[in-house]
């Protein structure tokens, strides 16, 4: 049971007394919201106490929202009111009951299917501004919709500019008595709410507003109370289909309609909250509850049940922390409906609906809107673009808006994503922006350029277009460091080529730096592998420096003297390079490197060279890099294990192989001495590296690696 984890995991945030209070307040506020909407969608008067009695319970032990508030509301109720004047229906005809109630069982068939597709995923593509522009419009609706009911008139619908002109026509009734408490109760809350906050003034006003109908009958004085109603508990039945084979497209179009407005105004609303309170929400688990609501509203005979923004403002403003609130607000509707609808009488509709309206002033994101005002420009448009598609477009409308904002805004920075150029602060190690760091200098004839977003056909002309623009006549290499650059599409990466093919005839070295490994996968599988063979792509910008024969320390730009270069073996080379560039590939790629080497070794110009002491490794000095002794050692064991092949098959002498892989040790021992006395930790690394790989070569070769044995202990 939801509830009862939500108990369980917050019970020392949980205020017992605060949620119930919370309860009975948003059921006596729901008293004539829910009545009010009833009517809209053709229903008697009654049916919203019932739609806020079951319903309510239902959500409040199904949903993982830990405040939010469900109900009769204002779009589904005007949507199902249409539908029946399209149909030419008499309100609170039988035909009209039937007809509502078989939507409300449609459209929680329609969230059972949503729950399945997973819709719910749709509100993770809503940013911040948008969603806080979605809950300001849909309140800002919600308050025009109101607002004559503060001075005798009655609620509107519509659009914002329908809902101006219906305040504007109400305006004829407009009645000083009503106004008055109306318009004071607003203004006695929100004063209160300001200068002694812990004081419960939504239940004080209410209580005078009844004691003041008690004692002046204030219907005398032009001001509206909530009609009587006939007490006593809904009946469970389940709504005629029949109704269905009559409209059947118009009420699946109508409840599908009714769902998606639903779901998304629920949703943003209720993720509105969790993000307010650190809440977690299971938007596709809420789908759930949703549908378990409007399955039970269809049962008691209401129309279709929504998240109630206002109501949960009432409920947020009184400290609910748990749906003990929706069980309290049942709670209390189920006494209203036993003993207390003669008690009805008593509420004066202008001082319940300035408690509404102190509510929704409350979830009015004004304060975003002005944080984003004074920080970003941007995200200040886009909130106002969703605000305004929500009050001209409607709620539909508004979400499609705020989606396809939100893919904007995130297009916008993708394609325009941080840049920098980077360069050395004298006496640290590290690389630091120029920009942000006044001690900061370019490396001489180097240009170091940091890209921070994925690199896909929007911004690659950007990306070209720094680095053409960067490029001085001393310029000698260009090195990105690619580490925000995640992935890369099609474009972007023939570009890549293309750069380096383009920097390279200029005799400027391109190298791509930093970035994880899972890019040069991406590379190769895009047709971009060349950048990797021919060394474009290195692990690290130092490594991309010293491939360019720059070394430490590195000469900066304005310094006239030239630094002792010390051409030493840095930490970084004590990984696996080769395995960082190839990827799963790698030991294949280092198999045929090696067989290609041992080819070349065999033939004729190559024996006359490596008798100079040369050795050839066919290329692999520029066509992957500087590789590290780590996958030398790897290398040269594979090329020897070739070589031994050849003499099996009689492609070579035993005597010529051995001289080979006598040259070859040599090699090896040379760089091991190397580092041993560099680095001791990264010897003892590199001896560990190299007995498993030859315990991997023993078992798969174990002939030639018995020769091999013999060699070495020559040596």
């Amino acid at each position: 049971m939801r509830l009862w984890t939500q108990i369980r995991r917050n019970k020392e945030e949980i205020n017992w007394k605060k949620d119930i209070i919370a309860g009975i307040i948003v059921a006596l506020v729901s008293i004539p919201i829910s009545m009010g909407y009833a009517q809209l969608s053709g229903l008697p008067v009654v049916y919203g106490l019932y739609g806020s009695l079951l319903p309510v319970i239902v959500y409040g032990l199904m949903t993982t929202s830990r405040q939010f508030v469900a109900g009769v509301d204002a779009m589904p109720a005007v949507m199902v009111g249409g539908l029946l004047a399209e149909f030419q229906i008499a309100y609170e005809s039988e035909e009209a009951m039937g007809l509502a109630a078989l939507l409300s069982i449609l459209t929680a068939l329609w969230f059972v299917f949503f729950y399945f597709i997973k819709a719910g995923r749709v509100v993770k593509y809503i940013s911040k501004p948008v969603m806080g522009g979605f809950i300001s419009g849909v309140g800002l609706t919600i308050i025009l919709m109101q607002i004559p009911k503060l001075f005798g008139g009655s609620a509107g619908t519509g659009d914002v500019f329908v809902l101006l002109g219906h305040i504007g026509e109400e305006l004829a009734f407009f009645h000083w008595p009503p106004a008055l408490l109306g318009f004071g109760t607003v203004a006695i809350i929100l004063a209160c709410k300001k200068w002694i906050p812990k004081v419960p003034m939504t239940a004080i006003m209410m209580a005078v507003g009844a004691l003041l109908q008690w004692g002046l009958h204030l219907e005398q004085w032009g001001v509206k109370v909530l009609p009587e109603v006939a007490g006593g508990l809904p009946s469970l039945s389940f709504p005629d289909l029949r109704l269905l084979s009559f409209h059947t497209k118009e009420l699946l179009i109508e409840s599908l309609s009714i769902a998606a407005v639903i779901m998304a105004q629920t949703l943003l609303a209720t993720g509105n909250y969790a993000m307010k309170y650190n809440d977690e929400v299971d938007n596709n688990a809420e789908l759930l509850a949703y549908a378990g609501m409007n399955l039970m509203s269809g049962l008691v005979g209401c129309c279709p049940i929504n998240g109630s923004v206002s109501r949960s403002g009432i409920a947020d403003s009184f400290g609910c922390r748990s749906q003990v609130m929706s069980l309290s607000a049942g709670a209390t509707m189920l006494l209203v409906l036993l003993f207390g609808t003669p008690l009805l009488k008593y509420l004066p509709v202008p001082v319940l609906t300035g408690i509404v309206l102190c509510a929704l002033i409350g979830i009015l994101e004004t304060k975003l809107f002005k944080k984003l005002w004074n920080t970003s420009k941007n995200e200040c448009v886009i909130f106002m673009l969703a605000f305004l598609g929500v009050l001209v477009l409607g709620t539909v409308n508004g979400v499609v808006i705020g989606v396809l904002l939100s893919f904007f805004e995130v297009a916008i920075r993708a394609v325009n994503p941080s840049v920098s150029y980077l360069g050395r602060i004298e006496g640290q190690d590290s690389f630091y922006t120029l920009e942000r760091n006044k001690a900061a200098r370019p490396i001489k004839n180097t240009v170091i350029y940091r890209f921070s977003g994925n690199l896909f056909f929007a911004n690659i002309d950007r990306f070209q277009k720094d680095i053409e623009q960067s490029i001085k006549e001393d310029t000698k290499q260009i090195i990105v460091d690619a580490r925000g650059i995640a992935s890369i599409d099609f474009t972007a990466a023939e570009r890549l080529v293309t750069i380096n093919h383009n920097l390279r005839s200029k005799g400027v070295h391109f190298y791509l730096t930093e970035h994880d490994g899972s890019l040069n996968d991406q590379l190769r599988s895009l047709g971009a592998g060349i950048l990797i063979e021919e060394g474009a792509v290195r692990r690290t910008i130092s490594l991309a420096l010293r491939d360019a024969g720059v070394y430490t320390p590195y000469q900066l730009e304005g310094e006239t003297e030239q630094r002792e270069v010390v051409r030493i073996i840095e930490e970084d080379e004590k990984l696996l390079e080769f395995e960082w560039a190839f990827g799963k590939d790698a030991k294949a790629k280092l198999l045929g490197l090696a067989s290609i080497t041992a080819e070349n070794l065999i033939r004729k110009d190559a024996k006359a060279a490596y008798e100079e002491k040369t050795l050839d490794l066919h290329g692999i000095q520029t066509r992957c890099g500087k590789i590290g002794l780590f996958d030398e050692n790897e290398f040269l064991d594979y090329v020897e294990i070739r070589l031994e092949k050849y003499v099996q098959e009689g492609k070579l002498s035993a005597q010529e192989a051995s001289r080979l892989e006598q040259h070859i040790e040599k090699r090896r021992k040379v760089g091991e001495d190397k580092l041993s006395k560099l680095n001791p930790h990264a010897i003892e690394m590199l001896i560990e590296h190299r007995n498993q790989i030859r315990e991997q070569i023993r078992e798969k070769y174990p002939e030639e690696y018995k020769h091999l044995e013999e060699i070495r202990k020559m040596l």
